[in-house]
């Protein structure tokens, strides 16, 4: 299918809470990767505002019914670039969304809950909605269907608790995966503390640290994706807030500056046409002095991030094709 690279549009581009400098007067926007009208639709705003996030919501014709958790990252400090509470808050409160995470699995802030709740608290997120440590009362084993590698996936327990999922992920590099977009949050952000052993191991331990070959990391993240989609089937709704695009994870407590600018909010049903699309925005990005893409392509490419989006087509997770609509126009 053919490809078209980005174009150019003069929209302005409103960030929030960001760290840059001032933004492009000509930012860019993604177009359809292809013309096929079977491809998932994924849709794009240039206004990063809590306006911005909740129309985009809106745009997907969302009616979630029953207790909805709203999955983000509390970030391991004050420094990293979490999404704001005071950008989510509209969209939480429209959905009466329980915020929800799990603990991590590595030395810091965010490892044993009691931690965890305070560094909730001194971000401000209580004040926006209740907030749900997932793996607080421990965890359960949920079915993969790619047994490759991880023969089940490990998620914190109160996942029982929601029956329906906004996936709301910062979209960003990471030192480990290369980036992270809404699989990541759905794959390792799901998971417990034990789940994140399991992992990032590719399934040889869930209680202690095990690097694993990088490829067997990344699709052992794309089952772990799989089956959380699995879990919640067509009740889940997934968004990427491309702001504050660090070559550093939310996870790390001081990372490198942002060096390109803020480019937008996407959303999608499927989970993988929505991370690729930010992919493409990024590789595609036409960098300039000040707003440079290539620190986070370079990361991207070190770490074969690329990889989970072709394995998690092969295994049937969602699609790498899809058309952009921009709600923008």
């Amino acid at each position: 299918m053919k490809k078209i690279l980005l174009s150019l549009a003069a929209l302005a581009l409103v960030a929030c809470g960001s760290t840059q400098t001032a933004p492009r007067t000509e930012p860019v926007v993604p177009v359809s990767s292809t013309e096929s009208t079977e491809a998932p639709v994924v849709y794009f705003t240039s206004d990063i505002s809590p306006e911005g996030l909740l129309n985009i919501y809106n745009a997907l014709g969302c009616k979630p019914e029953g207790r909805v958790g709203v999955k983000i990252s509390t970030g391991e400090s004050a420094k990293t670039n979490y999404l704001r509470p005071e950008l989510i808050a509209p969209l939480v409160k429209a959905v009466n969304g329980t915020l929800i995470e799990c603990n991590t699995a590595y030395g810091g802030a965010r490892m044993k809950t009691e931690d965890h709740r305070k560094a909730i608290a001194e971000r401000g997120f209580e004040a926006v909605a209740p907030v749900d440590i997932m793996d607080e009362d421990g965890d359960i084993q949920i079915p993969v269907l790619d047994k490759k590698h991880i023969q089940y996936d490990i998620v914190g327990k109160h996942i029982q608790n929601y029956d329906f999922v906004i996936n709301l992920a910062h979209f960003k590099g990471h030192a480990m995966g290369g980036f992270g977009g809404v699989l990541k949050n759905q794959s390792i952000g799901f998971a417990s503390t034990a789940g994140k052993f399991y992992i990032h191991s590719a399934g040889e331990s869930s209680d202690h640290w095990i690097t694993a070959e990088q490829d067997a990391f990344l699709e052992s993240m794309a089952a772990a994706a799989q089956a959380v989609a699995n879990h919640f089937g067509q009740n889940i709704v997934y968004i990427d807030v491309m702001n504050n695009m660090s070559v550093d994870c939310d996870c790390d407590g001081n990372p490198d500056k942002p060096r390109l600018s803020d480019i937008g909010i996407l959303a999608s049903t499927d989970p993988v046409a929505l991370d690729k699309a930010c992919l493409d925005l990024v590789f595609s990005y036409p960098s300039q002095k000040g707003d440079d893409a290539k620190p986070l392509q370079d990361r991207i490419n070190r770490q074969h991030g690329t990889h989970i989006i072709d394995y998690a087509v092969s295994i049937g997770l969602g699609k790498a094709d899809y058309r952009i609509v921009n709600i923008d126009k």
